[in-house]
C-alpha cells in the first residue's frame, strides 16, 4: 500500500495521480473501508501540488512537514519554562515569543526560486473556481 501511495503521490500528472489513488481506495474498501474512506477525504488535498503544477525542490519542500514540525518543537521547548498559564493571552503571548525563537533558525525555502510560479498558479486556481463579484452580479442581473 505505501509503495502504491509514494507512486501516486509522484505522479506528475494530476488525472493518472487522481486515477491511482482512487484505484487503491477501491482496493482498500473491501479489506479497510475506514482507510478507504481518509484516503478519499484527502484525496485532492494530497495532489495539490501536482495539480498547481509545482516541481522539484519546491515540492519536495512543500510536501514536507519537517518545517513545521521544527517550528513547533521551538514553541514547545519555550513553553516549557512556564509554570503556570493564567489565561489564552498568556498562550498566545507564549507561543509567538516560540514561533520568534524559531525564527532565528528559519533557511532559506529550497526551491524559493520557484515561488512566484506558484503565486502564479494559485491565482489562476482562484480564478477558475471562486466567481468574480462581477460574475454574480451579471448572473442576479
Amino acid at each position: 500500500m505505501r509503495a502504491k501511495l509514494n507512486k501516486a503521490w509522484s505522479e506528475p500528472d494530476h488525472a493518472k495521480a487522481l486515477g491511482s489513488l482512487e484505484a487503491l481506495a477501491a482496493q482498500l474498501e473491501k479489506v479497510h473501508p475506514d482507510a478507504a474512506g481518509s484516503l478519499r477525504e484527502g484525496m485532492e488535498e494530497t495532489l495539490i501540488l501536482t495539480r498547481l503544477h509545482i516541481t522539484g525542490a519546491l515540492l519536495r519542500t512543500l510536501s514536507s512537514t519537517n518545517y513545521i514540525e521544527s517550528m513547533f518543537d521551538t514553541v514547545r521547548t519555550t513553553q516549557r519554562n512556564v509554570k503556570r498559564f493564567r489565561d489564552g493571552d498568556m498562550r498566545l503571548r507564549w507561543t509567538a515569543a516560540g514561533m520568534t525563537e524559531a525564527e532565528r533558525s528559519f533557511r532559506r525555502v529550497k526551491g524559493h526560486h520557484d515561488l512566484p510560479k506558484l503565486i502564479d498558479a494559485i491565482h489562476r486556481e482562484l480564478n477558475q473556481t471562486i466567481p468574480t463579484e462581477e460574475a454574480v452580479t451579471v448572473v442576479a442581473a
